[in-house]
């Protein structure tokens, strides 16, 4: 079962001095495509409200691969790549017109906020990260190299 990829268009905000997309809108892209796979994974909104728990990014990995422009559309879409009682490492893939622009990957803790301390996901939401499988992607796991 695959999660179902994220859509957005370049916004006139997104837009830096150089006339593309500003690094920082990718990550916020992204940000937005790992909400949708929280509510995909039944971590949505009504189940922070009422559990006060949450995922929380702790470790991101971007590659800027192509430049996007004002208006065009994109496509986010991710696999999980590896799960364990309290962790979910994600990835994702940008796509404007069908060609990769940018990835990344992420790290995210499930978090009681009122402890500020990790727990284990719901047997629930440990079944539909099951339920999704797990897939690599080559680009995953690199470290930065000069």
């Amino acid at each position: 079962m695959s999660l179902p990829p994220y859509r957005c268009s370049v916004l006139p905000e997104w837009i830096d001095y150089n006339g593309h997309m500003s690094e920082a809108f990718y990550v916020l892209a992204f940000g937005d495509a790992t909400t949708a796979v929280m509510a995909a994974l039944g971590l949505d909104e009504d189940y922070r409200t009422s559990s006060n728990w949450s995922l929380y990014t702790v470790e991101a990995h971007v590659r800027y691969l192509r430049e996007a422009s004002l208006g065009e559309e994109l496509e986010i879409t991710t696999v999980i790549v590896a799960s364990r009682p309290k962790k979910l490492h994600l990835a994702h893939e940008m796509h404007r017109a069908g060609k990769l622009i940018a990835t990344e990957e992420i790290l995210g803790l499930h978090v009681d906020q009122a402890s500020g301390s990790t727990i284990p996901f719901p047997a629930a939401v440990l079944g539909r990260i099951e339920a999704h499988g797990q897939s690599t992607r080559d680009w995953s796991g690199r470290s930065i190299t000069a």
